[in-house]
């Protein structure tokens, strides 16, 4: 039953595939960073009585753009916009090869596409670890866009002052991991099975809905789940409370140190954002993928 289903998942030549699918994570990132920066903001201020802390997704939209202008909302997209291609790229092939491994053991389908979505996130967060470090301090920085460094310039400052290694460029690393590796995990499990369940409608702006429905729900439910690894990991890439004092070191610490300082809620900062970003995200880069293979398929 597993391979059945398994064998059901579309496919189509590379060259198509390469092309459709970088174009619709070009679209996702220009029309949602403005979220993942109002999101990394509120994910790395400590306390509201702090007067720089934003009070509201609303005020932090408003403060952005009155302090740093309309670019504000675009600091870091570099690094996302370089990484996304050989992130998509490492996501979805290892998450076929893993397919095919568990294919030789007795799973279920839900089970089966839920371990190789953790698989292909953990392998997909060793590639995209050294461009979130760079995005990250890009974002948190408030200064006006052009007083702030180049993606480059920043990266080079990372590896001369902290190097390649866990206190440097790769910084976080553990809880890179843990974010991408639950987040696949519940997008491909949920996407996937219910994909399988929910029948394909003839009818156009039916059929249209339920891709849409189906990429929104997928990527709410993923977020949820998945960002108290994100504050984890925005909190170690980000700019230390005492500058020179690395106080958040280690993924599940930091998490404890947020959890006994700021209380529960505190994991879950930065959440609105997120949904607002990753829920219509993974909609519209369904949707985009779908409709530009359709295209290719009829021009090409």
């Amino acid at each position: 039953m597993s391979s059945i289903l398994i064998a059901q998942l579309p496919r189509c030549p590379k060259g198509e595939y390469c092309l459709r699918r970088s174009f619709s994570c070009l679209v996702e990132i220009c029309l949602m960073h403005p979220l993942d920066v109002v999101k990394t903001r509120f994910q790395i201020q400590r306390c509201a009585t702090d007067p720089n802390s934003y009070k509201s997704l609303g005020d932090s939209f408003r403060t952005i753009f009155r302090i740093e202008g309309l670019f504000g909302f675009y600091k870091g997209i570099l690094p996302p916009i370089l990484a996304e291609t050989p992130k998509r790229a490492v996501k979805f092939f290892t998450f076929e090869q893993y397919k095919k491994l568990l294919g030789y053991v007795s799973l279920s389908p839900a089970l089966t596409f839920a371990i190789a979505g953790l698989g292909s996130g953990l392998t997909e967060a060793i590639v995209v670890n050294p461009f979130e470090v760079v995005k990250v301090g890009l974002q948190a920085n408030r200064n006006k866009f052009t007083e702030q460094p180049s993606t480059m310039s920043y990266a080079r400052h990372i590896i001369k002052k902290e190097g390649l290694g866990l206190q440097g460029l790769n910084k976080g690393f553990t809880a890179t991991l843990g974010r991408h590796g639950v987040f696949n995990m519940v997008y491909f499990g949920f996407y996937y099975n219910v994909k399988n369940i929910v029948p394909v409608n003839k009818d156009p702006t039916l059929e249209f809905l339920r891709k849409f429905g189906i990429g929104l729900l997928s990527g709410t439910i993923a977020s949820v789940i998945n960002i108290p690894f994100d504050v984890a990991k925005s909190r170690i890439q980000g700019p230390q409370p005492v500058p020179g004092e690395i106080k958040y070191r280690t993924c599940f610490k930091t998490m404890a140190t947020v959890y006994q300082e700021e209380g529960i809620l505190a994991l879950y900062k930065g959440l609105l954002p997120k949904i607002m970003r990753l829920g219509p995200g993974g909609a519209v880069m369904l949707l985009v993928y779908e409709y530009t293979y359709s295209w290719l398929q009829e021009n090409w």
